[in-house]
């Protein structure tokens, strides 16, 4: 799995680069912009905020409840992150295979623990039954066969 450490490595740098240097930089570049070009030429805001300093407070102790609300309601109270989710699932290849996986496992759990029942209870299996655990092998046979391609 650690074979392609050059494409590994390009992926941390992305996630390290855009969730935290670039995010850094945004949010302080963002508040010097805008208190140098705008607060300091606007007399009745320059009132308001006399120092870069008051300003950075003001828009933290502010900004960072708000922001915290609208990723909270992004996550729980909207359907923009259910989207983003079934978008991810429908895409990515793993996310296929386990959910055919789990498709598979389900059924044979439950075969499963009627056997154990039966088997407990020692009661031989029905023809049926055996017939239904061959077709379940060989649907997991197959699947095996087939889950390792993930196009």
């Amino acid at each position: 799995m650690k074979k392609n450490i050059a494409f590994r490595s390009w992926y941390y740098f992305r996630q390290g680069w855009s969730t935290y240097f670039a995010f850094i930089f945004a949010a302080v570049n963002t508040l010097t912009v805008t208190y140098y070009l705008a607060i300091e030429n606007i007399p009745l805001l320059k009132e308001i905020f006399p120092t870069f300093i008051l300003y950075v407070i003001t828009l933290v102790s502010i900004g960072i409840p708000i922001l915290v609300l609208v990723g909270y309601v992004h996550f729980k109270k909207s359907s923009a992150y259910k989207a983003e989710a079934d978008i991810t699932i429908e895409s990515h290849p793993h996310f296929k295979r386990m959910m055919r996986s789990i498709e598979f496992s389900i059924p044979l759990h439950l075969q499963l623990a009627d056997i154990l029942i039966k088997l407990t209870n020692d009661e031989k299996l029905s023809d049926e039954q055996l017939s239904r655990l061959s077709e379940i092998k060989q649907k997991l046979k197959d699947h095996m066969d087939t889950s390792f391609d993930l196009k």
